[in-house]
């Protein structure tokens, strides 16, 4: 099914010309925005809509597919949860525009039963591959913590406003 998909994806780009690059990216970009917005707003229903059938999400173990990456990220859409958020600092399209490459910084926030925040660092990465609907979804996503928080350019880009449509 996955190789039809991709004689798909050529034809959208054949019969597309005006798609540049530079356009794809973009359009990854946002996805990987609102893929994020999807948690920040603990919309469950949406975040599995950005996630591919065939999907391996990397942590501590593997995630397989929508429901068990939903099911580990489920702390993600609870009130006393964790808070995380991420942004694209790197957006790379293959030159046959089938994958795509996101890199960038997360910031997870978490309470003690006091009430006091402390922020996690890290960076995260997934791979997007383009649906036969010229959609992007997530194939693989992995993430590592970092020791120490990133440069203040680094974190402007989770305050930054995003032209997304």
């Amino acid at each position: 099914m996955y190789k039809y998909e991709i004689v798909i994806g050529f034809f959208m780009v054949w019969a597309f010309p005006s798609l540049t690059s530079a356009d794809l990216a973009d359009i990854v970009r946002c996805r990987e925005i609102a893929f994020s917005r999807s948690v920040e707003a603990q919309d469950l229903s949406g975040f599995k809509s950005f996630i591919d059938d065939d999907a391996r999400f990397v942590s501590n173990a593997v995630r397989k597919g929508p429901d068990a990456v939903a099911e580990a990220w489920g702390i993600f859409f609870t009130d006393q949860g964790p808070k995380i958020m991420w942004r694209p600092q790197f957006v790379e399209v293959l030159e046959d525009n089938t994958l795509a490459l996101t890199r960038g910084p997360y910031r997870m926030v978490t309470e003690d039963e006091e009430g006091n925040e402390t922020e996690h660092w890290g960076t995260f990465n997934s791979v997007w591959r383009m649906q036969a609907d010229g959609s992007w979804m997530v194939v693989f996503d992995a993430g590592s913590p970092a020791n120490i928080a990133p440069a203040e350019e680094i974190q402007a880009l989770l305050e930054r406003e995003e032209t997304c449509d």
